[in-house]
């Protein structure tokens, strides 16, 4: 056996944080194999405070938890937005988030912003005079 297998001492942590809702999925070094996965959701009762600060700072709370329980100490942080022909700014998760994750005593590597761009995205909408206001 070896031993990447036993003990991984680096995980990514991909936060996907959008207005809705705040997802961080913990992942091992290639991203293929899941670790721990937890959502705003989980963490508080009314759906309007999925996306709030304050259960980002719950969830990665859970999550660093976790991965000190599996003997990870460093993480790398990948934070997305859902981008597309979505909002190509995260959330207000976000911050929130990767501040719990630092002060659970987790050593964050590096951060990455990872949203995807559109090269050529679909049709905007407003028709052919624009959105008019």
């Amino acid at each position: 056996m070896s031993k990447k297998s036993e003990s991984p001492s680096m995980a990514i942590a991909h936060i996907l944080s959008s207005y809705n809702n705040t997802i961080i999925t913990l992942t091992d070094m290639t991203g293929a194999e899941t670790i721990v996965k937890s959502s705003g959701g989980q963490v508080v009762r009314a759906d309007r405070n999925q996306s709030s600060p304050y259960a980002a700072m719950k969830v990665g709370h859970a999550i660093a938890r976790v991965a000190k329980e599996k003997g990870i100490q460093r993480i790398v942080v990948r934070v997305r937005a859902p981008g597309g022909s979505g909002a190509r700014n995260p959330g207000p998760g976000a911050q929130a988030a990767i501040r719990a994750i630092a002060r659970s005593g987790l050593q964050i590597t590096r951060i990455e912003e990872v949203t995807p761009i559109p090269h050529d995205s679909t049709r905007q909408r407003g028709g052919r005079r624009g959105r008019r206001v």
